[in-house]
């Protein structure tokens, strides 16, 4: 296939965000999680993409299937304040081994901090409140400036994420979820091939991570997400929602 033209962008309305995101869908559809990165760094966004990533459970995949094309991309990894050591840890060491040179770590405004949640509690008294400050807020601001991110997020990790596409609709910019049709085995088998090493609280019982307070560990049987927030109806940190939808009441 000949190179095609970069796709303009610069949504003035929602309608038009979901307009460009079903082109994209099927102007792109069948594509390999490695073409599909490939595209978006070239043709689709070049310049204007940004890698996201939590260096969660999973994380090392989307990570080395971008690094193996490109690894200059930016990638943006938002520090809570509240993240496991382990998490923090395996962020540096993953980005040295996969030689990542524009790693880019935001963290929440101070002063917001000293404002809503002094005492670090209020993730016992609003959650959403909590992540919005310390998350939401934090990667708004990096992504200034970007036309489009790219996501590690799967269908089968949640009810929420069920239909997920390959490219999204996210208020003035677009996601781009690569591995979103991928399952926990090929999963398994990509980091076995490449000899990625895990996240080391996978082996203590935590197959999905996050902040520390509002994660716990995970029985046998039950959803790998059974873990975030368990006890109260919250299953998404608001990253995926908007700033505008994603539960805050700051």
């Amino acid at each position: 296939m000949g190179r095609l033209e970069p796709v303009a962008f610069g949504f003035d309305h929602e309608s038009a965000g979901l307009q460009e995101a079903a082109i994209l869908n099927a102007r792109f559809i069948g594509l390999s999680a490695q073409e599909l990165v490939a595209r978006s760094l070239e043709e689709i966004f070049p310049g204007k993409i940004a890698l996201v990533s939590s260096f969660g459970a999973e994380s090392a995949v989307l990570l080395h299937v971008v690094a193996s094309i490109d690894r200059h991309v930016p990638v943006v990894f938002v520090d809570t304040l509240r993240l496991f050591p382990e998490t923090l840890a395996y962020r540096d060491a993953l980005a040295d081994r996969l030689g990542l040179t524009d790693m880019r770590t935001v963290k929440p405004e101070p002063e917001k901090l000293a404002s809503v949640d002094p005492y670090k509690a209020l993730w016992m008294t609003d959650a959403d409140a909590c992540c919005h400050v310390r998350k939401t807020e934090p990667l708004a601001r990096a992504m200034e400036g970007f036309d489009a991110w790219f996501t590690g997020r799967k269908r089968f990790q949640a009810a929420t994420r069920a239909a997920i596409q390959s490219f999204e609709q996210d208020g003035a910019r677009i996601k781009v979820n690569p591995l979103a049709s991928w399952g926990v085995d090929e999963l398994k088998a990509y980091m076995a091939e490449h000899n990625l090493p895990p996240h080391p609280l996978v082996a203590q019982g935590y197959p999905s991570i996050g902040c520390q307070p509002c994660t716990s560990k995970v029985k046998p049987g039950e959803d790998a997400r059974a873990g975030r927030w368990r006890g109260l109806e919250k299953t998404e940190c608001g990253i995926h929602l908007g700033l505008e939808n994603d539960g805050s009441g700051i």
